[in-house]
């Protein structure tokens, strides 16, 4: 009862900041999507139509207009994640980065009014949080965030750099022996072509984030999908014609992103499948002249951390940011926002 009244009042404090002539509107079908150009794949028509094929998800296009011109959109994405063990079940609201904008455009405004409009959205559609990750600029749209009742998580990633140094030359020794004793067992890696690969690496993809709530493994199909298109990349590592690691790789803005990587630790630990398998993302990256390598998850900002202390044996340089989240519940809202004030 007192988030509604509260929410109105959001709007008209973002809404007198910008020009009234921008209209907003969500789109949820590929037919409606009016021509949008982009350079960032994770805001496109393409990831769109990817997510709308996919069992348990749903796209959400966010149009900004001017004067009947589009000059911003973002997507936005809603899953329904369960598992019986551990029990749950419940919606989530995703948003990798914050969009794209017209040049000469307000863009930290225009991504206010998108950001409202999509939280009302997942509001309404019961959503139980929502999370925005992956910003490239650290404080874009603070004051917006907060003004939405968001709070800011401090979270790491890793930025592997392409363009000034070949990939071998930023290797840790311990990296370089485990890619060799791989090489020597007969570890191969690959891009994914066979189709009846796609069965075996989701299955591994999933036991692999079945215990990590957090986690988040799509159906099948959207691998499926990603697969068939130029800007997605799956790696798969096989041993013995089995497959026994993995990831997703979005080439986009001349930049690789590491979006999913698993591998089979306890079996073939001793065959490094997970360092086998970056290692082929950094170098498949590094062929197709991309400039960075991005590493989209790596956790939050401890000391030190197994997955961020693997990633870094590759080169790379951590990186802080934030990740904003909203839950739909006031009170917990409220408690997380406090045990994660600054």
């Amino acid at each position: 009862m007192i988030c509604l009244p509260r929410t109105r009042c959001i709007e008209k404090t973002i809404i007198s900041h910008v020009d009234k002539s921008i209209k907003i509107n969500i789109i949820t079908r590929s037919e409606d999507l009016p021509d949008i150009s982009y350079g960032n794949f994770f805001h496109s028509r393409e990831l769109f139509r990817i997510i709308e094929q996919t069992p348990g998800e749903s796209p959400y296009m966010v149009i900004a207009r001017k004067d009947g011109n589009v000059v911003g959109h973002l997507l936005a994405m809603l899953r329904r994640r369960g598992s019986l063990i551990p029990p749950y079940l419940f919606t989530q609201g995703r948003v990798y980065g914050y969009g794209e904008y017209a040049k000469d455009e307000p863009a930290e405004e225009i991504f206010g009014m998108m950001l409202s409009a999509i939280t009302r959205r997942f509001r309404n559609k019961l959503c139980l949080y929502i999370e925005f990750s992956n910003l490239k600029h650290k404080m874009f749209g603070y004051r917006m965030f907060r003004d939405n009742d968001y709070f800011p998580v401090h979270w790491m990633e890793v930025h592997n750099s392409l363009h000034s140094k070949a990939p071998e030359e930023r290797l840790s020794p311990k990296a370089l022996k485990q890619i060799k004793e791989a090489e020597e067992a007969g570890v191969e890696t690959d891009i994914m072509e066979d189709s009846a690969d796609f069965a075996e690496f989701h299955k591994m993809m999933k036991r692999f984030f079945s215990m990590k709530i957090h986690k988040y493994t799509p159906h099948e199909k959207q691998f499926y999908e990603m697969s068939k298109n130029g800007n997605c990349h799956i790696i798969v590592t096989k041993y013995k014609q089995k497959v026994i690691g993995g990831c997703v790789c979005v080439h986009t803005e001349n930049n690789a992103y590491l979006w999913y990587l698993a591998s089979k630790r306890k079996s073939y630990g001793l065959l490094h499948p997970g360092t086998a398998t970056v290692w082929a993302a950094i170098k498949h990256a590094y062929e197709n002249h991309c400039e960075h390598i991005y590493f989209m998850d790596v956790g939050l900002p401890f000391n030190h951390t197994p997955y961020r202390d693997f990633i870094l044996r590759f080169g790379g340089k951590p990186v802080g940011t934030y990740r904003w989240f909203r839950c739909s519940l006031p009170w917990i809202n409220k408690l997380l926002n406090w045990i994660y004030r600054e």
